[in-house]
């Protein structure tokens, strides 16, 4: 049963906020974006951290691919440190969570998750969505927008946990779904972190 692989930690007492940032963090192929696109369906407000990554790389006319969007994600570690994307995104998520509950698409790395663990407090709810390597290859290889090859996939996955720090934020999670069937079984689990998040 799809409840069986959702846990909780009780959260330590900081900040008690109305409305709550919940940070979506996987690796890459994992399903990220459908859970996400799932809470803003469900009126959460959106916000995809990674998205300055592109914006920046269509900001010197280069084209989106992996080895550029690799590029840029190291160039603003390097400049604001670890916690960059999270620096960079701060404002804009300050601003949606005074109008609703926000879901943040992408936390990457254990610094980043730190800053806003820091800022938010008991409002940060942390999500891990997990699928094995093997199937998350198989996605990545069929999607449509930026497919990567297991070799590129690979690539990016020991980036991620080597130089990103994001094996961190998912040891961190306060729920994990597990996205390794189809939609329906996915779907039974998001439901219910959703409603354990807004206490229904």
């Amino acid at each position: 049963m799809a409840e069986v692989f959702i846990f909780n930690k009780k959260k330590s007492g900081m900040v008690n906020l109305k409305n709550k940032v919940v940070c979506i963090t996987g690796l890459t192929g994992a399903g990220k974006s459908v859970v996400a696109d799932f809470f803003v369906k469900n009126n959460f407000q959106y916000i995809r951290l990674g998205q300055i990554t592109i914006d920046e790389i269509e900001k010197r006319n280069l084209p989106v691919n992996e080895d550029n969007e690799r590029k840029i994600r190291e160039e603003f570690r390097a400049k604001y440190g670890m916690a960059a994307y999270a620096i960079l995104n701060l404002t804009k998520i300050e601003s949606l969570i005074k109008k609703g509950h926000v879901i943040v698409d992408g936390l990457y790395s254990f610094e980043e998750y730190k800053v806003l663990k820091d800022k938010f407090g008991d409002a940060l709810v942390v999500v891990t969505v997990y699928a094995p390597p093997r199937i998350r290859y198989e996605r990545l290889s069929r999607r449509q927008e930026r497919p990567l090859t297991i070799k590129e996939a690979q690539s990016r996955d020991f980036a991620e946990i080597e130089n990103l720090n994001k094996g961190g934020t998912i040891a961190m999670a306060d729920y994990t779904i597990l996205n390794i069937s189809d939609w329906k079984f996915l779907q039974k689990q998001t439901i219910k972190v959703k409603n354990d998040i807004i206490g229904k």
